[in-house]
């Protein structure tokens, strides 16, 4: 591979670009994963949950673009929390953020495989999900033009094909099915609806989840002022019509509790109104293929730009801070964030923890991150507003302090329901943590000794 020293980014993002990656990153999330939050909470409970979450992200966004368009740097959160706490702070929210960002691709490219393998049996489902690796992470590898160009395209039909869906099954929809056995299995609100709600937030987060991936992007933005906040905007605005338009839509068709155990629920939802022979059912299997690869592109483009940012910085060795000499992508930092993926791929069965596959645990602790990033960002958005007043901020989050602060409230509740229903698992993230940690400021006085050093020598 041939690298250079030059570590700077392209400028080659437009609003519509930016839309694309903040939508493409989230959309997989509508189609899978979300509907066992039924299983937890049922149709009602769990509508609560996604308003609750949904409520979080909204206010999240607003406030989160005024650091995006602050200080515009492809490390996204590690650069906010850097600048408002230190380097402790910026690991903090950096790995924090690497943890979300690499952890998430494995499930989704199984998906791919699973979905692909429904259609073409005779091909094991963890060889269609390496391939997915390997074809988008060529991608990425190319060049954020096309990277993005791509990802604007399949996140389009993506939308195109959930609203198909929504109006394909409006004529079988009723609320008395939507509302059957709605209260975690029951009919009247209870006590037990309240521990199913606080149990079925991971999996509303996951309709939300990598929006704020987007702002890794903003060193690649034509003018970051303005197309961020548009970009920004537009999407949460998206995401939360199509995850409350699929939710409602799907669990009124039939009975719901038949799709809260299954990774398909809206063919499954669609097989009801139309027939298992109909054609529609089928598009929507092939048409569906574009949801899970948008988030899985995009994912990619964020977890490699996020490795950069970090090695640039020196919590990572430097040759993942390094760009490709030809296509100026991060290409050590594409193949690092494969090689952690695939080999999660092929341990998936392997390795067990807390009763649960690989895949399910990380999973988990990628909500676990991205809940950290986000407490963490919604701090560093009070601190700089107290120690940098005067600086220059495009955009600044509308009714301050009250969205920050709720986004900052919702987002430790989630975090003490995450805690609550996945300890052992919170152990480990925290394990993890201490020893990334460890490691990374052993790099961060190493980069920082080698700088003073080459001063010195200048001298």
């Amino acid at each position: 591979m041939s690298i250079n020293t030059n570590h700077q980014l392209k400028k080659v993002l437009g609003t519509f670009s930016l839309w694309g990656i903040a939508v493409g990153l989230v959309i997989s999330g509508e189609y899978f994963g979300w509907s066992y939050g039924w299983g937890k909470a049922g149709t009602l409970g769990f509508l609560v949950a996604t308003t609750i979450i949904a409520v979080m992200y909204t206010t999240f966004i607003f406030s989160f673009t005024e650091l995006t368009t602050a200080i515009p740097h492809v490390g996204g959160p590690y650069a906010y929390a850097k600048r408002a706490f230190g380097d402790k702070g910026g690991f903090l929210a950096g790995y924090a953020t690497l943890i979300e960002f690499v952890f998430a691709p494995p499930a989704i490219a199984l998906a791919i495989g699973a979905y692909l393998n429904v259609q073409f049996p005779e091909i094991n489902a963890k060889y269609i999900a390496v391939g997915a690796y390997f074809v988008f992470m060529l991608l990425n590898w190319l060049g954020v033009s096309i990277a993005a160009a791509f990802e604007l395209v399949v996140t389009i039909l993506a939308i195109g094909e959930l609203l198909m869906f929504m109006g394909i099954v409006a004529p079988g929809w009723s609320w008395s099915n939507f509302a059957a056995y709605g209260w975690a299995g029951s009919n009247h609100f209870s006590m037990s609806a309240i521990s199913g709600i606080l149990a079925a937030m991971p999996f509303a987060i996951w309709f939300f989840l990598a929006i704020e991936g987007a702002a890794m992007a903003a060193e690649e933005a034509k003018d970051p002022a303005h197309t961020v906040p548009k970009a920004y905007i537009a999407g949460i605005l998206t995401l939360v019509f199509l995850a409350f338009g699929v939710m409602i839509m799907a669990g009124g068709v039939g009975d719901w509790r038949q799709f809260s155990d299954v990774n398909d629920p809206l063919p499954q939802a669609m097989k009801v109104v139309v027939g298992e022979n109909s054609g529609w059912l089928h598009l929507l299997v092939w048409i569906g293929l574009f949801g899970l690869v948008a988030s899985f592109h995009g994912i990619i483009m964020g977890y490699s730009r996020q490795i950069f940012a970090l090695a640039r910085e020196g919590f990572l060795p430097n040759r993942l801070g390094q760009l490709n000499s030809k296509f100026k992508t991060p290409g050590a930092a594409i193949l690092t964030g494969g090689v952690i993926g695939i080999t999660a791929i092929f341990s998936d069965n392997l390795i067990k923890f807390n009763d649960q596959s690989l895949t399910a645990n990380i999973v988990t602790l990628s909500v676990f991150g991205a809940l950290n990033m986000y407490l963490v960002s919604m701090a560093a958005l009070f601190k700089l507003r107290r120690s940098e007043p005067n600086l220059y901020r495009p955009f600044k989050a509308p009714f301050y302090p009250v969205f920050p602060a709720i986004a900052l409230g919702l987002g430790l509740f989630s975090l003490l329901a995450m805690i609550y229903f996945n300890f052992s698992l919170f152990v480990l993230y925290i394990v993890l943590m201490a020893i990334a940690y460890g490691a990374m400021m052993m790099l961060r006085n190493k980069h920082l000794a080698s700088i003073a050093n080459k001063s010195l020598t200048a001298l």
